[in-house]
């Protein structure tokens, strides 16, 4: 499935949101410009689980820690990065307006660090580097499903590029995107992430899990927010 829009305007504008869009952009280029060292790149600032064993002690503090955030603006291709940056687009306004522009950064950050970590105790003998946003989206789209359960997110389900478009309330969109990376994380366990798309199913499903955790507490700071008809 893929997300549109949904029908909850932001009444403040979107500043960190584009602000990290914009990052990611400016490192993705920068990857462009690596050319056949770009290997080499995301194995220096991406996710090895396998670094984080007791066997590997020759890797130094900063090897370990920095990595669990730089990680999280990198990415392996353009459909990669469009897909996270949409995703990121949609539901980030509305929970960056509702946590305030500081807290939403610290958020959006600890959401990502959340993912690694529970990417790493999952996967820790895998040596295969993980980037991208999608960890800390996910936390995104977890403080979306507390916070607005029942907007409206306008739906596109593949094959079907050109429509029919579907509106569904995000409770029902967001939580079987998590059931789905739930499942799929758990087969994963089974075997060799390879045979799963080599995708970080357990940072989505920690990711989305902090935002909802997140959420919980910070309800005490809602407003009511107006929803407006799709088209």
């Amino acid at each position: 499935m893929i997300p549109l829009r949904d029908n909850i305007p932001s009444r403040r504008f979107p500043g960190v949101t584009l602000a990290i869009i914009g990052v990611n952009l400016l490192v993705f280029f920068q990857e462009l410009k690596l050319g056949p060292h770009v290997e080499e790149f995301m194995l220096a600032w991406g996710i090895v689980p396998a670094r984080y064993s007791t066997a590997a002690q020759f890797f130094s503090l900063g090897e370990k820690i920095i990595p669990l955030f730089s990680s999280m603006f990198l990415h392996g291709g353009w459909l990669h990065l469009i897909g996270n940056l949409w995703v990121l687009w949609i539901f980030g306004d509305n929970v960056e307006d509702r946590l305030g522009h500081l807290k939403y950064l610290g958020f959006y950050l600890l959401s990502g660090l959340a993912a690694a970590l529970l990417h790493v105790f999952t996967n820790l003998p895998s040596t295969m580097p993980t980037i991208g946003a999608s960890g800390a989206i996910a936390g995104v789209m977890g403080a979306y499903f507390r916070f607005f359960p029942f907007a409206c997110v306008a739906t596109l389900i593949p094959p079907f590029i050109f429509g029919p478009f579907f509106e569904l309330p995000a409770i029902l969109f967001l939580g079987f995107w998590f059931l789905l990376q739930f499942y799929n994380g758990a087969l994963s366990l089974g075997g060799r992430g390879e045979a799963f798309g080599g995708v970080a199913w357990w940072a989505h499903v920690g990711g989305f899990g902090f935002g909802v955790l997140v959420a919980l507490f910070a309800g005490n700071a809602r407003t009511r927010q107006r929803e407006e008809p799709f088209w």
